[in-house]
């Protein structure tokens, strides 16, 4: 009994020291909690988390910049060197070659298809010895930095079709986006600004050409709030956010807070989840009055950083002004920031527009590369580039000293992939002479959905969503991780 006494006496006389050092924990816990993202200490009400309680995989990347070229970039004159080509230029693909591969309805009906050697030199860049066409020097400064995939190939032949199947895993409309997908599944870091943002440009080379649709940034049928939220250059970044003429901020307050005791009245009746969609998407824009603004304000930025990603990072609304706010937004850890660049689509008078089409779009993506990688972001974000698929080694229409043109080509295509968890430095796969089979590591769409998915901690084939009766995935039934070109 005496014992117990003892140890009463011991524990009420306790010292400053002996404080501190047993509510350190409890002081730094609470500490921390104030500076970390409300998304990364509960599950909240406000539609910040996934459905994943945690990753399926160790997670390599935090977030994904995704510089989507729409169009049909010509691997052959930038990427896929053929010497080949130049050798036999004019002479006609061997039918060998082509096989019974379907053809789309611009040249099926040609008389001949002449092969069409690239106009423009290729030489060997960095350590790596990476062939790189001339039409794009500043990526050829980075690539030591990427991963060259020259063996990606697509079941779609014309552009709305195999954009669809790219961005959404299926070639008919009305499937969820990748980024709608990667935000269903892992929520946002950042309760300010939306997981899943999406930026376009119009392109040099035919700016009037191929329209985008904003199914392609569309949840389909997972909740709205995971739908891509569209940023425009111009007065208003994010279309209806800001407050009419005579409503302040605090009348917007009251409003916000009045409409959602009213939804949260008709959720407890109803049940549809949709309304608690509804209530975040609210709340969330509420919040995007302050935080969009000042993520789209470029003043702060200094010169040399414009200098490094060239001068159109000063025109709104240009590739390279998108890709340094894909910085930005990546600094704010929005986790899918999807770039879209149009005008690729050269079915003729490659000399004239492919240089200016590559210029648009060559500095800028060699700057983001060097600027998240002396940021320290590179090494936490996987960058990705590329379109819906390649173009034909042989010539739509006349064939000149002067101009040809491409046209389609699903059998193969190049994209490359850089930043977290990816090789650097590093080819995979190989096409033929001509550059038009695969010969070497066939990557279908599907694989490269399943290995980005992979690299934010994601399998494939366990993030599933029910709806009408059928269990959906991003790769339908389809895709295996690449593991040949992780790091």
């Amino acid at each position: 009994m005496s014992n117990d006494k003892e140890i009463d006496k011991l524990n009420n006389n306790m010292n400053r020291r002996h404080f501190l050092s047993k509510t350190s924990l409890g002081l730094g816990a609470a500490a921390l909690a104030s500076l970390l993202p409300k998304s990364m200490l509960s599950k909240g009400d406000e539609g910040l988390d996934g459905v994943l309680d945690s990753p399926h995989v160790i997670p390599k990347a935090k977030r994904i910049i995704y510089l989507f070229q729409s169009g049909g970039p010509s691997q052959q004159d930038m990427f896929d060197y053929k010497p080949k080509l130049r050798e036999m230029h004019g002479d006609d693909l061997p039918p060998s070659v082509r096989g019974d591969q379907r053809l789309t309805g611009m040249t099926a009906n040609q008389d001949g298809f002449p092969l069409a050697g690239s106009h423009y030199d290729f030489k060997r860049h960095g350590d790596s010895g990476i062939y790189v066409s001339e039409l794009m020097p500043h990526t050829a400064e980075v690539v030591d930095e990427l991963c060259f995939v020259k063996s990606v190939y697509t079941d779609a032949i014309n552009h709305d079709p195999a954009i669809t199947f790219i961005q959404t895993g299926s070639q008919q409309a009305g499937r969820p986006s990748m980024g709608s997908w990667i935000s269903y599944g892992l929520g946002s870091d950042n309760e300010n600004l939306p997981a899943f943002s999406v930026l376009i440009s119009r392109g040099s080379g035919r700016p009037f050409d191929q329209p985008l649709y904003s199914r392609l940034w569309g949840n389909g049928f997972l909740p709205s709030l995971h739908q891509g939220v569209q940023f425009r250059s111009g007065k208003d970044p994010v279309l209806n956010l800001n407050n009419p003429p005579g409503v302040n901020k605090m009348s917007r307050r009251n409003m916000l807070s009045k409409l959602k005791d009213l939804n949260q009245l008709h959720l407890n009746r109803f049940g549809d989840p949709e309304i608690t969609s509804r209530i975040s998407q609210y709340e969330m824009a509420y919040r995007m009055q302050t935080s969009v603004p000042e993520t789209m304000d470029l003043s702060d930025e200094p010169d040399w950083v414009f200098d490094m990603y060239g001068e159109d990072a000063k025109k709104p609304g240009t590739y390279a002004a998108n890709c340094l706010l894909a910085r930005r937004l990546a600094e704010r850890d929005v986790k899918f920031i999807q770039l879209y660049h149009m005008g690729w689509d050269q079915h003729n008078g490659i000399p004239d527009q492919l240089p200016l089409q590559c210029k648009d779009i060559d500095q800028a993506s060699a700057a983001l590369i060097k600027d998240l990688k002396q940021r320290g972001l590179l090494d936490e974000t996987l960058v990705v580039w590329g379109g819906e698929f390649g173009r034909t080694s042989y010539c739509q229409g006349e064939l000149s000293k002067e101009t040809y043109g491409r046209d389609h080509h699903p059998r193969c295509f190049t994209m490359w992939m850089a930043g977290a968890g990816i090789k650097s430095g590093f080819e995979y796969g190989k096409t033929d002479d001509f550059g038009y089979n695969i010969v070497e590591n066939p990557v279908h769409i599907h694989d490269i959905q399943a290995t980005i998915l992979h690299l934010m901690g994601i399998d494939h084939e366990k993030l599933i969503y029910k709806h009408q009766g059928r269990r959906f995935r991003l790769t339908d039934v389809h895709g295996h991780v690449v593991e040949d070109i992780l790091a």
